[in-house]
C-alpha cells in the first residue's frame, strides 16, 4: 500500500487567518491552483482511490490532485468520505480571527494550541487535540490493516491538525505535534505500508513554488 496525505488548499477564511474547523468553506482560487499544480505534479501516479474528509475543502482538493491522473490513465478514480479525518473542530469560535491583528478568540491559553497542543482542550462545544488524535489514530489504524487496500494506492485528503494527529505515531519526534509548523496547502507527505508496518518516505512535500508556502498560523502573545 502507498499513501499519498495532503492537506487541502487555501481557503477564504486560511488567507483571512480565521478558525475554520468543520466550517465547510470551499477552496478560494489560489487553493484551486495549487491543488492543479500538486495534481499535474502527481499525473502518473496510479491511484486507486481518493478518500477525503467530507468538508468542501479538502474534497475539492482531492478531486482536484487525481484529475491529472484520471485524465492520465483514462479512468475514474473512486472517492470516499471518512468523518474521522476532519479537521479539529472549534465548536462556537469557529470563524473567530485568530492573528496577532485579528485576535478575537476567548481563551488567555490559545498560544497551547501551537506550543502544548497534545494537553490543548480547545472551546467549550468542541475537541481537544487528544480527541483529533483517537478518531484520525483510529482511522489510519484501520486503512493499513485492510486486505483489500494492501496493494492500492490512495490518496488521503484531509487537514493540518487532522494530518498531523493521524502521523504523529510515525514522526521520528513525536513530542513535537506539529512538526515545526502547520503542514503548508497541499503539501504531500507519501507513506509506504509493508505488512501493516507504515513508514513516511516524503515529508510535507510541495510541487509548486516556495514562494508560495506562508503559515498563516503563528503564535502569538496574548
Amino acid at each position: 500500500m502507498k499513501l499519498y496525505i495532503i492537506r487541502h488548499g487555501e481557503t477564504k477564511l486560511n488567507a483571512l487567518g480565521r478558525l475554520q474547523g468543520w466550517t465547510d468553506e470551499p477552496l478560494n482560487q489560489n487553493g484551486k491552483d495549487l491543488a492543479i499544480i500538486t495534481g499535474e505534479a502527481l499525473k502518473e501516479i496510479p491511484f486507486d482511490l481518493v478518500i477525503t474528509s467530507p468538508l468542501k475543502r479538502a474534497r475539492e482538493t482531492g478531486e482536484l490532485t487525481v484529475a491529472a491522473s484520471e485524465k492520465n490513465f483514462g479512468r475514474k478514480i473512486p472517492i470516499i468520505e471518512d468523518r474521522r479525518i476532519m479537521e479539529f473542530n472549534w465548536g462556537c469560535w469557529e470563524g473567530l480571527g485568530c492573528l496577532e491583528n485579528n485576535f478575537e478568540v476567548p481563551d488567555p491559553n490559545y498560544n497551547i494550541f501551537y506550543t502544548d497542543a497534545f494537553h490543548y482542550q480547545g472551546s467549550p462545544d468542541g475537541e481537544s487535540v487528544a480527541d483529533v488524535m483517537e478518531r484520525t489514530v483510529d482511522f489510519f489504524n484501520e486503512l493499513i490493516a485492510n486486505p483489500d487496500y494492501q496493494d492500492k494506492t490512495i490518496l488521503i485528503a484531509t487537514h493540518g491538525c487532522a494530518l498531523r494527529a493521524m502521523l504523529n505515531p510515525l514522526y521520528e519526534n513525536r513530542d513535537s505535534f506539529w512538526q515545526e509548523h502547520v503542514p503548508y496547502n497541499c503539501a504531500v507527505t507519501i507513506i509506504d505500508v509493508q505488512n501493516g508496518q507504515a513508514k513516511i518516505t516524503a515529508k510535507d512535500k510541495i510541487y509548486y513554488d516556495e514562494s508560495l508556502c506562508f503559515d498563516h498560523y503563528k503564535v502569538i502573545d496574548k
